[in-house]
């Protein structure tokens, strides 16, 4: 059977990392795309010394000519592209009054424009295959709002309908899959500045689930027949939130 290509962003670490590393376990080619170089290139030694297969990029999603060009190199390297698991993201979380306007705009450049500019990259490619899936990571903040989260939120909102969107309007042979994780044990909550939000999200992330688990729900949904679309996924704790 021919090997998969998957291009996955945010790759350095949390679910981008764990669906790295699964995905190679399950026989994809991974092309793995993050700002941190020794992440990638940590994690390119331990997927290779597993057996898997693995191309590291450094790749800032916010730049569209560097997605671009991370896109076009996977489709000539190795022919085409399976998927394009859209993971790359930031969480500076704090309330509206704290005026953090810097991070809010961060937040708007990675989880909105990097999405963006992952769609732009690799549509042309899917459409010239006839197939091709799209994997967004959202979150379940794109359904709910909780203090301190509006900006977020509102990323995350506008990221699921981006992803829904593209649905809607893609043609027939590629899919389009949202992926809403809960609360995951994570890098992103290090980012936090706001005093009060940090103490708001060490509550929250207090039963958080693994990135594995998120990693299993875009295997299942790249691993369904042709003719089957795992529109959305939603999970999260068990307990808590």
């Amino acid at each position: 059977m021919r090997t998969k290509i998957a291009l996955i962003t945010g790759a350095s670490s949390g679910i981008g990392e764990a669906t790295a590393r699964r995905l190679a376990a399950d026989g994809w080619h991974v092309v793995a795309g993050a700002r941190r170089e020794d992440r990638l290139a940590a994690l390119a030694k331990t997927i290779e010394q597993d057996g898997g297969s693995i191309d590291v990029h450094r790749l800032d999603v916010t730049d569209r000519a560097a997605m671009t060009e991370f896109a076009d190199r996977a489709a000539g390297d190795h022919g085409r592209i399976d998927a394009l698991v859209a993971n790359a993201g930031v969480m500076p979380l704090s309330r509206l009054d704290a005026g953090l306007v810097e991070e809010w705009d961060r937040m708007i450049d990675v989880n909105i424009r990097g999405l963006l500019h992952g769609i732009d990259a690799t549509l042309p490619h899917f459409t010239r295959q006839g197939a091709g899936h799209f994997v967004t990571v959202a979150s379940v903040g794109a359904h709910q709002v909780s203090p301190t989260a509006a900006v977020y939120c509102g990323t995350k909102y506008a990221a699921w309908a981006i992803t829904e969107g593209l649905r809607l309007e893609c043609e027939p042979g590629i899919r389009v899959t949202t992926v809403s994780p809960g609360v995951v044990t994570s890098e992103l909550a290090e980012s936090i500045s706001d005093p009060a939000a940090r103490e708001y999200m060490r509550g929250y992330r207090e039963h958080a689930i693994e990135p594995a688990a998120i990693a299993g729900s875009i295997a299942y949904a790249l691993a369904q027949p042709a003719d089957v679309d795992v529109s959305e996924v939603v999970i999260r704790p068990a307990r808590g939130r």
